[in-house]
């Protein structure tokens, strides 16, 4: 018997008992519920093949996808005040961020500033992380913002900013709506500086985001399908008691009425962003400029 049971028993147990399964082999697209298989997902770029629809990404995925080979460094961002309102709901702010924080497993908030190259051009990428919080901006986002903005005039190099944000972050009261002119100012100071602002507006960039430096890029780029806008579609339904046009708040939408100048697929939008730096930032070659006419032979110093 003590046979059978310690070691026949256990065998065909092993054989015909079920394996247990990851939960995160399989994610559900918002678009269309197609299941999607996690490395297919990834091979993708987190695009369902199926409805196309973009789903969100984490800043780390971000930056290597953007960033020449994959290659970049993260700046260690200036350390904020922590809940300065002593701010409570259900739950104290102080223990919302650990948890959010404990869930990414970092120390960070819901930006992530890096440097490297992107199409041989010298770049600093501000990318937000949704699931932090919602990606919502308060002091600590606005310190990322400005601590990028400042590197990239330091570095001589293109500050592009990646948003996925619900707006200001309510916990922090008015120090949050402070953080609009503060970034608005960073964006100045590298426009000032000569630098392009290019701005990547994935899903969603809505709020207080929307209202500062998300709409101040001097080229603005858009992922299909990217909500973007102020208020919610169903709070400016039930102001203006209208029926809002199908597709409103989309990137489609906003490049029909001139609000995006492209809106790019994520496999292609490194290249197009190395298109627009080249245009931008590349001097020309040697060569061409060896061969420019002098001033007292062009056409109109003749004429």
């Amino acid at each position: 018997m003590n046979w059978l049971t310690n070691f026949v028993l256990p065998k065909i147990r092993a054989v015909v008992a079920k394996k247990e399964m990851p939960d995160n082999l399989w994610h559900k697209c918002p678009g269309c519920g197609q299941m999607l298989f996690h490395r297919e997902l990834e091979a993708n770029l987190h695009v369902c093949a199926a409805c196309g629809h973009h789903l969100r990404l984490a800043p780390e995925k971000r930056l290597a996808m953007l960033f020449d080979d994959g290659k970049y460094t993260v700046i260690e961002l200036p350390k904020a005040i922590v809940d300065p309102l002593k701010f409570r709901d259900r739950k104290r702010y102080a223990e919302r961020l650990k948890e959010a924080q404990g869930a990414k497993g970092t120390t960070r908030d819901a930006a992530v500033v890096a440097h490297g190259t992107l199409g041989s051009v010298a770049a600093v990428v501000c990318a937000f992380d949704f699931g932090f919080m919602g990606g919502s901006m308060g002091i600590a986002v606005g310190e990322a913002l400005l601590a990028a903005a400042r590197l990239a005039v330091l570095q001589e190099a293109a500050l592009i900013v990646v948003p996925s944000s619900g707006g200001a972050r309510m916990q922090e009261g008015i120090l949050s709506l402070m953080q609009l002119p503060r970034t608005t100012l960073a964006v100045e100071m590298v426009k000032e500086s000569g630098q392009p602002y290019i701005v990547v507006l994935a899903d969603p960039t809505t709020g207080g985001v929307s209202a500062s430096f998300a709409m101040l890029g001097d080229v603005t780029l858009a992922e299909p399908g990217a909500v973007i806008g102020f208020a919610g579609a169903r709070v400016i339904e039930e102001t203006i008691r209208e029926k809002l046009p199908e597709g409103f708040q989309r990137a489609e939408y906003l490049l029909e009425h001139g609000m995006v100048d492209m809106v790019v697929h994520r496999r292609d939008l490194k290249a197009a962003i190395d298109r627009i730096l080249g245009l931008l930032c590349r001097k020309a070659p040697p060569a061409l400029a060896a061969t420019a006419l002098p001033a007292t032979d062009r056409g109109w110093e003749r004429a």
